[in-house]
């Protein structure tokens, strides 16, 4: 018997048990079963529910289900309609990533904001200075086997406005490591990451969209 014979027999197992199977269908069923443990198997656990099922079916025979019921009117059904509470609309996916994405990122580069971070390691922090009066911030420096973190928090940047940061190592080499946007009177809190070991670190600046570098730090 090929596969998808058995597969049929099988599935007409509960019409067997509940003795719904003639003829023909009556006689593969049953021969089958005479070779198939598997099948017998299964009609042993069919049929005590096909036994209930049975007896339900003989009850309800004898039963007058009655005319179906009238229909509700229509202008009930608008009344119920017109009543029900709106259903609140499911915001896309799509923006409450993007929502969510918004509270992470600065602006460009590496740069994360909220306070969040990456480091895994101790913070160390170190004196900044500013050089643009409206600017007041603190850094530290998170060290990683990738390079160097700067956490730095600050408010004073012009809003909006896009500031580099760069880290200088020993040797002279200055490294970019991400951008921010300035927020004002806000304060904010980056995550700035660099390539630069910390060891091999010895200069962090912030500098505008002009050149100037608006705030450094000796490391």
């Amino acid at each position: 018997m090929t596969g998808e014979t058995h597969r049929t027999i099988r599935e007409q197992l509960g019409a067997y048990a509940l003795g719904q199977l003639d003829g023909d269908r009556w006689h593969a069923v049953h021969d089958h079963l005479a070779g198939c443990a598997a099948c017998r198997a299964d009609l042993e656990e069919i049929a005590p529910v096909a036994g209930l099922l049975g007896g339900a079916r003989d009850r309800l025979g004898d039963l007058d289900p009655g005319p179906p019921p009238p229909p509700l009117p229509d202008a009930l059904i608008a009344e119920v309609r017109a009543t029900a509470p709106a259903p609140r609309p499911r915001r896309p996916r799509r923006v409450l990533l993007a929502a969510a994405a918004a509270g992470v990122l600065v602006a460009g580069g590496a740069g994360y904001a909220v306070g969040t971070t990456a480091g895994q390691g101790p913070r160390e922090p170190v004196a900044v200075r500013a050089l643009d009066p409206a600017v007041r911030a603190s850094a530290d420096l998170v060290p990683h086997t990738w390079g160097m973190e700067v956490v730095l928090t600050a408010t004073g940047f012009a809003p909006g406005t896009a500031y580099v940061v760069t880290v200088t190592d020993d040797a002279g080499r200055v490294v970019g490591a991400g951008e921010f946007l300035g927020t004002g009177a806000a304060e904010m809190r980056c995550n700035l990451n660099s390539s630069v070991l910390r060891a091999d670190a010895s200069l962090v600046q912030v500098t505008a969209p002009d050149g100037q570098v608006v705030l450094d730090a000796s490391v």
